[in-house]
């Protein structure tokens, strides 16, 4: 009778994990993705409810208390909890505002950025050699210039603005990905899957969207999320060589551009939008580490 149950349980299906289940317990291995998750997502929080959590207009001014301490140091107080900066303006409202203008930044910057790239990537993996080697000269070519020059000739071309210094950012990053899925696109090509979807009759935009594309997106995904970062940081320090957003925005590095100036005499004005931008991107580069190891199978453990 033992033997018979236990062969029924030999012979019932193990049901396998969902994938997110398997995403997760891989992604949670490491603790610094974790951090990092919870981070991003309280930082995410604070963009999305910006107007809520302010306590005033990040453009109001209050003379009265300009470059007022925070409430911890002699002079501060509550009202104020992380002091004004030189016009009198309230640091905390414009920091949570600049949260929201730093996703918006890495949001657009990422989806500009990828679409282009991938649907490049994808053409220059399927056409013709002299097509490819085109396509992929051009791409060297924009690699070759440092990115954050690149980016300031651009927007000193377009001229100094939040959306002009997105659109420039996203042109310097867009061959990333454009070598990325060209790898991937000509990893796949060769595969069973791939040549049998051929042989049934598979047109080209089939193949390329359908059939090969969800198989490369693994590594894209990493990719974006390593942009988005990187993103916020070019977009920063546009701001703050004054080609980025302009003032009275409060965009992080508009607000260490405009602190320049205080930084002996009032260290939380410049220190504070640098701190939040080393949280926000440090955040990000360790959720991309967790997701390199979640999404590639060669890295994870058995």
């Amino acid at each position: 009778m033992a033997d018979a149950s236990s062969q029924i349980a030999r012979t019932v299906p193990t049901r396998r994990p969902s994938r997110f289940k398997e995403f997760w317990r891989y992604f949670s291995e490491n603790r610094g993705a974790v951090i990092g998750f919870w981070v991003f997502l309280a930082v995410f929080l604070v963009a999305v409810f910006a107007d809520l959590l302010a306590p005033y207009d990040p453009a109001a001014q209050f003379r009265q208390h300009a470059l007022q301490p925070p409430f911890w140091q002699s002079g501060g107080t509550w009202e104020f909890p992380l002091g004004t900066d030189a016009l009198g303006r309230d640091m905390l409202s414009r920091l949570i505002h600049g949260a929201r203008f730093s996703f918006f930044v890495g949001v657009v910057v990422v989806v500009v950025a990828a679409t282009g790239g991938i649907l490049i990537g994808l053409i220059a993996g399927f056409a013709p050699k002299w097509l490819d080697t085109i396509i992929m000269r051009l791409m060297d070519i924009i690699l070759a210039f440092p990115s954050l020059l690149l980016a300031l000739a651009l927007v000193a071309i377009l001229g100094p603005s939040l959306l002009n210094a997105m659109i420039a950012i996203a042109l310097v990053l867009q061959p990333h990905y454009v070598r990325l899925t060209r790898a991937s696109v000509i990893n796949e090509r060769t595969k069973d899957y791939v040549i049998s979807a051929q042989v049934a009759g598979a047109g080209l935009p089939r193949l390329m969207f359908k059939t090969v594309l969800p198989n490369c997106l693994a590594p894209i995904i990493v990719q974006a999320a390593l942009s988005f970062s990187t993103a916020i940081l070019d977009a920063a320090a546009l701001g703050f060589l004054g080609m980025g957003a302009q003032p009275p925005t409060p965009e992080w590095g508009t607000m260490l551009a405009d602190a320049r100036e205080f930084v002996l005499r009032a260290w939380w004005v410049i220190t504070l939008p640098g701190l939040a931008i080393l949280v926000t991107v440090l955040s990000i580069n360790l959720m991309g580490d967790g997701l390199r190891d979640a999404l590639d199978p060669k890295l994870k453990r058995s």
